[in-house]
């Protein structure tokens, strides 16, 4: 009797019940809309998709009139430079920092607990903090993306270090290996996959940490031209924003784990769920 655990899509039947919801939603959205606009052809609640064509078109192509500049391009830029920059950096301290607390008793003793309580701090209510220490440039953008999601990254690194086999630890001295070759030949190897995945889970916290500063202060960026439409009720600029970040979110994922599964193939080669 075969079981539904065990029943495997092939590639084909994959890519198809992947795109069934994204295909369910959609239909559900023009039925809606349909159903609204036949009541009222001026509801902005749920706009028709020529109507938001229409709206991408204009700030994707035509250019401003104040400024000439192609809006979505440059709000696009300003917010991927943002983005970029946060996750570069917490990158970099989730990796320092994490291999350093793990592998090391002392610093382990001196640093886990406050990492551990800085990662339970809710970012977004220090963000006036930042603003006021930072000013409303782009470095308290940037710092809140970094303080939301490098103490999560260092804690998931942390452990990632200590559930290294202690084997590996054990030899790797035995034959004469400093901590600084240790951790280069031995730890960093192992644990630079799981940054990435680290990465890819911390995501979505950094888009919410990058729009919600963009919303308060800022002069470009996706989540500024939102909430500066919002006060129109423009849902047709609104939507396709929505849509676009989603777009660009679900393009860095994929691009991490193609990183990963290049650079390092080994990394859950056995496991028996495939990756997600």
């Amino acid at each position: 009797m075969r079981r539904l655990i065990n029943l495997r899509p092939e590639r084909g039947s994959r890519l198809l019940l992947g795109l069934l919801p994204f295909v369910l939603a959609l239909l559900a959205y023009l039925i809606a809309s349909a159903a609204r606009l036949a009541d009222n052809p001026s509801d902005k609640l749920l706009p028709s998709l020529a109507t938001m064509g229409t709206a991408l078109y204009q700030m994707a192509v035509v250019p401003d009139a104040r400024s000439g500049n192609l809006l979505l391009w440059v709000d696009t830029a300003a917010s991927l430079a943002r983005l970029g920059w946060g996750l570069g950096i917490s990158a970099a301290l989730g990796l320092i920092v994490g291999i350093g607390v793990g592998i090391t008793p002392l610093l382990r003793a001196g640093l886990a607990p406050f990492i551990a309580g800085l990662s339970l701090i809710p970012p977004m209510a220090i963000l006036p903090i930042l603003f006021i220490v930072f000013g409303l440039g782009e470095v308290s953008k940037v710092v809140l993306i970094v303080f939301g999601i490098a103490p999560v990254i260092i804690r998931d690194m942390q452990q990632r270090v200590e559930e290294l086999p202690g084997e590996q630890i054990i030899r790797a001295q035995t034959l004469g290996a400093s901590t600084v070759s240790l951790v280069l030949r031995v730890v960093l190897p192992q644990v630079l996959p799981r940054l990435l995945d680290a990465l890819r889970l911390s995501l979505g916290a950094a888009w919410l940490f990058l729009i919600a500063a963009e919303a308060i202060a800022a002069t470009e960026g996706l989540g500024y031209r939102i909430f500066l439409v919002r006060r129109y009720l423009a849902m047709d600029v609104i939507l396709p924003y929505v849509a676009w970040i989603t777009v660009l979110a679900f393009a860095m994922d994929w691009g991490l784990r193609a990183l990963s599964r290049r650079a390092f193939p080994w990394f859950g080669a056995g496991s028996t769920r495939g990756s997600t």
